[in-house]
């Protein structure tokens, strides 16, 4: 209390009924702070997904088209011969391809027919591909049939209906549809 004579404290005392609590002190819980990533404005700024021209030329990409072959062998369990070719393609289906080599098949843009190379980067509309000349192309998917090749299994990859980022490809139930358009 405020030193007050000892008159003013009696008065207050007798006019007033004065409440004693115990106050404890609560233990507070921090709070974890999540951490929060970046913006998209953020990424492009960083330029985080961008490949430097010196870090662009296939020879350092062949160890990932490796192991995405390893990948492949063990998520197929092992592509044998009397393998099922429509359970290994909805396997391809849902598996990661970054690291796959593909060829351009069939396109509505003519340009695009023919291109070969390593799958570098992934998007929900586009594939980055690396070609054996060293080149970064970026070729949509939409109206384009790509051809996936492993240990001789030969897939059609239709890309008009693969418009989805890689992660949310894997959870994604395929229908088998009859028509496709390009």
């Amino acid at each position: 209390m405020p030193k007050k004579k000892d008159e003013a404290i009696q008065d207050i005392l007798t006019r007033k009924a004065v409440v004693l609590q115990h106050y404890s002190k609560k233990k507070t819980k921090q709070k974890r702070k999540k951490t929060k990533g970046f913006t998209a404005k953020q990424r492009r700024e960083m330029r985080l997904f961008e490949i430097e021209p010196e870090q662009q030329r296939y020879t350092i990409f062949l160890p990932l088209h490796e192991l995405w072959k390893q990948y492949i062998r063990d998520l197929c369990h092992g592509l044998k011969p009397d393998a099922q070719p429509h359970m290994v393609q909805g396997k391809l289906l849902k598996a990661d391809l970054h690291g796959a080599i593909v060829t351009v098949t069939k396109s509505k843009c003519p340009s695009y027919v023919g291109i070969t190379g390593i799958i570098l980067q992934e998007f929900k509309h586009v594939f980055k591909i690396i070609t054996k000349e060293d080149k970064l192309k970026v070729v949509p998917k939409l109206n384009n049939v790509f051809r996936l090749e492993i240990d001789g299994f030969i897939s059609y990859i239709y890309g008009s209906k693969f418009q989805l980022r890689a992660s949310e490809r894997s959870a994604k139930k395929f229908k088998l549809k009859g028509t496709i358009d390009l």
